[in-house]
């Protein structure tokens, strides 16, 4: 048996998958028996692979924490992508304008996002008036 990392070049997304032998994988690959569990997509290719060498209890935990922390820095980066293009930002004046929507002395067809002080936030629930706080991480290459 051998084990291949495989990758769907539709969704960018990596797997790993058993077969009897590579023959076995470029038979099934050649019939298009090969797709993705996520996409349903046939692009599939092999990617690159390291020996399988054993890891210790502790590294394994550290690349487990690694591996969760960018799916979730991924999944925050794509609701701050949806929130710029579908809110407007207000910046610091977010408490402020706020109360205006909310009190109907600012007419607005879109949400607004921005920054204020949890303090305020919290002035904002006991009005009645409905916020939400998400981390919000600046732009970076990592």
């Amino acid at each position: 048996m051998i084990k291949y990392k495989l990758i769907c070049i539709d969704c960018n997304l990596y797997f790993d998958s058993w077969f009897a032998s590579s023959k076995e994988y470029e038979k099934l690959k050649k019939k298009n028996l090969l797709n993705c569990q996520s996409c349903n997509s046939l692009n599939i290719e092999k990617t690159l692979m390291s020996p399988s060498v054993l890891k210790s209890k502790s590294r394994m935990k550290i690349d487990n924490k690694n591996t969760r922390y960018k799916e979730i820095k991924k999944q925050i980066s794509e609701y701050q992508t949806f929130i710029k293009n579908n809110f407007d930002y207000v910046g610091e004046n977010f408490t402020y304008e706020a109360r205006a929507i909310h009190y109907k002395d600012k007419k607005t067809t879109k949400g607004i996002y921005g920054s204020a002080a949890k303090e305020d936030i919290q002035e904002l629930k006991e009005e009645g008036i409905e916020t939400a706080m998400i981390p919000w991480i600046k732009n970076s290459i990592n």
